[in-house]
């Protein structure tokens, strides 16, 4: 019998030296894939802070942004502007934008004062940087996160060298490590592809990204800061167009799940995915439409799903089931 061949090149999941658990607090910044995969984690119940500026892309950007947590800086007026009927922050996602001034500023600060108390108690960061270039506001110098539709002409657009993200984050992880010593740092590269760059600046742009992230990892060591492969997942292990989306840049939900999976063997230890099932299992019966509500059947589902939660809580108890809690008692009235 001839030697088995192989149809594909399957990227190998390094020993990483710590784990994810339900009773560690996550912080996850980044490029959409951060929102993929954070997602998912929350869905699984771990507690995240997901993407506390909205979805960021360029290292500078999410840098700046760990620099105003560690901050805890507080926006004023001076911080927003208006355009096009919307009041806008040049450091936040267009989701935090609001045609009152007032709401704005109320939900960004918010969410600065919560998402500092996280950062200083998180047990793991996990950072996506999605693209080396960045957009760079000509009346201020202000590398901004979100153009927010101005014109391209206000901006001068360029690609970050490997020492200038390197400078920026020595520097920041310092800091972080100063506010929370115990904090690890997981770098990734997004596998979504830049296509307005053109193929050649986006290779160039993500070849830079995934040099920065090595120079910093080798930096501080396993320990402090590790790089997670989810870029070479998606060019060398699926190296296929049935594994994106319709745009043909970004991944298909079969991709995101497959990184997932991956992403679970380096991270997640055996015991916390046999606790992701129970949960899974929990979820998906809260979320299951009756075929005959307020029958006695049902209202036994009920109560056992009930009791499931009750177990899980008590065993688990930085789980989170109000969602769920309450979704039973809305559509079981007689419950």
């Amino acid at each position: 019998m001839g030697a088995i061949h192989q149809f594909r090149t399957e990227v190998q999941i390094p020993e990483y030296s710590w784990r994810l658990d339900h009773s560690h607090q996550i912080m996850m910044i980044g490029s959409c894939f951060s929102e993929n995969i954070g997602q998912i984690l929350i869905q699984n119940k771990f507690p995240v802070d997901l993407n506390p500026f909205g979805i960021l892309f360029n290292p500078t950007s999410i840098a700046q942004s760990l620099e105003l947590l560690i901050e805890k800086k507080v926006f004023t007026e001076e911080d927003l502007f208006y355009h096009a009927g919307i009041w806008n922050s040049f450091a936040h996602h267009s989701r935090f934008s609001s045609v009152d001034k007032d709401i704005a500023l109320d939900t960004i600060n918010r969410q600065v004062q919560t998402s500092s108390e996280n950062l200083r108690n998180a047990s793991s960061l996990i950072i996506t940087f999605g693209t080396a270039w960045v957009y760079e506001y000509q009346k201020t110098g202000q590398i901004v996160s979100n153009c927010h539709k101005l014109p391209a002409n206000e901006f001068k657009r360029y690609r970050l060298s490997i020492p200038e993200i390197m400078d920026q984050w020595i520097n920041v992880l310092h800091r972080l490590w100063e506010i929370n010593p115990e904090l690890r740092i997981l770098f990734t590269v997004s596998p979504i592809r830049h296509w307005k760059d053109g193929p050649n600046e986006n290779q160039l742009s993500k070849s830079t990204l995934l040099l920065a992230v090595d120079h910093l990892v080798k930096e501080f060591g396993p320990e402090k800061a590790a790089y997670f492969p989810s870029y070479e997942i998606m060019m060398d292990d699926l190296r296929d167009y049935r594994f994106y989306a319709d745009d043909m840049l970004h991944p298909s939900s079969l991709a995101i799940s497959y990184i997932w999976d991956k992403f679970c063997m380096g991270f997640v230890a055996e015991n916390t995915m046999q606790l992701m099932k129970k949960i899974n299992k929990i979820v998906s019966g809260c979320n299951h439409r009756p075929m005959n509500p307020g029958s006695s059947e049902h209202l036994g589902h009920v109560r056992k799903l009930y009791n499931e939660i009750a177990l899980l809580e008590k065993d688990y108890p930085a789980l989170n089931f109000e969602i769920e809690k309450k979704k039973l008692e809305t559509d079981n009235s007689d419950f």
